[in-house]
């Protein structure tokens, strides 16, 4: 039996407060900083870290992996899914300019992309065979993920079996939120299975 066990940790509020910003690259707020200090401690012991490329998670995981002398990677395709003319607007702007097209976002995110916006197919293949490479590559290890809601959605999407057209309202990842996923490989298969989600801290 190999058991890997990864934590995937959502980026904590960056600068410019609540909007759509997949590719938009805003770094961590001061408030965003502390809740990802929070939500780590010194009993954590990963033997690597796997991050998106994005300011929001990149900074501090190489803030964590300098801290802790453990490697890091950046997997390019971890970043967040793309909300096309929606970026950088609040939900209220969107709401504004486009009407009902956000409600529809939130109970079809299938059929139902904003303009200009990565397809929701699209951004659950990318990630999880990015996620499936790197549960590969690191295969026995104990892994740490700093990554998007989105990503993370996707991720639980596809191991809980989640219809991807609810994975965006059916499941709730805060700010620093935590959530462990066991992955045990042996002769039977493999088998995956969520073990915890942590809320993230609100210092």
């Amino acid at each position: 039996m190999n058991t890997t066990i990864i934590d995937l940790i959502r980026h904590g509020e960056p600068e410019g407060g609540p909007m759509f910003r997949g590719s938009k690259d805003d770094p961590l707020s001061t408030k965003g900083w502390q809740q990802m200090q929070a939500a780590v401690t010194d009993e954590d012991h990963w033997e690597v870290i796997v991050s998106s490329p994005m300011a929001r998670c990149r900074r501090f995981a190489e803030k964590l992996a300098e801290e802790r002398n453990i490697p890091l990677h950046i997997a390019d395709n971890l970043r967040e899914i793309g909300f096309g003319e929606w970026e950088g607007l609040t939900a209220e702007q969107v709401q504004k300019r486009y009407g009902d097209q956000l409600d529809k976002f939130w109970r079809d995110a299938i059929h139902h992309i904003p303009p200009g916006g990565e397809p929701v197919t699209d951004f659950h293949q990318r990630v999880t065979d990015t996620f499936n490479h790197w549960q590969e590559h690191l295969a026995g290890q104990k892994v740490l993920v700093v990554c998007h809601g989105g990503v993370i959605r996707m991720v639980l999407a596809d191991i809980l079996g989640i219809p991807l057209a609810r994975s965006f309202t059916g499941l709730a990842v805060p700010y620093g939120c935590r959530t462990r996923i066991r992955v045990d490989q042996s002769e039977f298969g493999t088998f995956r299975s969520m073990l915890s989600l942590t809320p993230g801290p609100n210092p």
